[in-house]
């Protein structure tokens, strides 16, 4: 029987090892790397070719739902699952619009990972059996969603934000990105504008709030 490859994608050492120890115990999973960032899991993706990446949201750098869009873009043919803390309708929205086929809670038991591995290689979309009520009043009643200007930015002025909620300085972002400090600045004042943030602590609270910070 061919074996499912996974790689699994989150910036806690402890989460990942947990998740690595449990998969490895089953026998048509096979666990090919471990990233600790968005931009890691999309090097993984291009290199290992792995059949599923299991993801975090929250990571650094480039979240999880930023690095499937990357992946999505870029035609890599890898199943993406979200797994997460969060199970508000927002994240729900963003995490299926975003290219992942399956969305799983943290606190879901143990099983419900491999079920879902082996869902999304099927073909299928995955989520958890909490998240049900969710899906149908976003997706039957998509009238029932509130406008949010948060979808409104570019994929460069989301991974700016990110970067500015993890308390990088322009500096910083601009060396990551290999764009000018000018450049920087003109994205900030872009977003600020979008999303009617004033401040760059502004800024800063609403990357926190809107769970693509790494920081608490």
């Amino acid at each position: 029987m061919d074996k499912i490859n996974v790689v699994l994608a989150d910036d806690q050492t402890i989460v990942r090892k947990g998740l690595r120890a449990l998969l490895e115990r089953v026998k048509d999973i096979n666990v090919l790397g471990e990233a600790i960032n968005g931009n890691e899991a999309v090097e993984l993706a291009e290199t290992l070719q792995p059949d599923v990446i299991v993801m975090d949201i929250g990571m650094p750098e480039l979240n999880g739902i930023e690095a499937t869009k990357r992946l999505v873009k870029m035609k890599i043919p890898v199943k993406i699952i979200i797994l997460t803390v969060h199970s508000n309708e927002e994240y729900v929205y963003q995490i299926f619009n975003a290219g992942a086929q399956g969305y799983l809670i943290k606190d879901s038991a143990p099983d419900e990972l491999t079920l879902a591995i082996r869902a999304v290689t099927r073909g299928e979309k995955y989520l958890s059996p909490k998240l049900s009520s969710i899906i149908v009043d976003q997706y039957v009643n998509p009238s029932v969603r509130e406008y949010d200007p948060f979808h409104d930015l570019t994929e460069r002025e989301v991974e700016v934000l990110q970067l500015i909620g993890e308390g990088h300085s322009y500096q910083e972002i601009a060396k990551k990105l290999f764009i000018s400090d000018r450049t920087v600045e003109v994205h900030r004042r872009k977003i600020g504008e979008k999303l009617n943030l004033h401040s760059k602590a502004d800024i800063i609270h609403y990357a926190i709030k809107r769970g693509i910070s790494t920081l608490k």
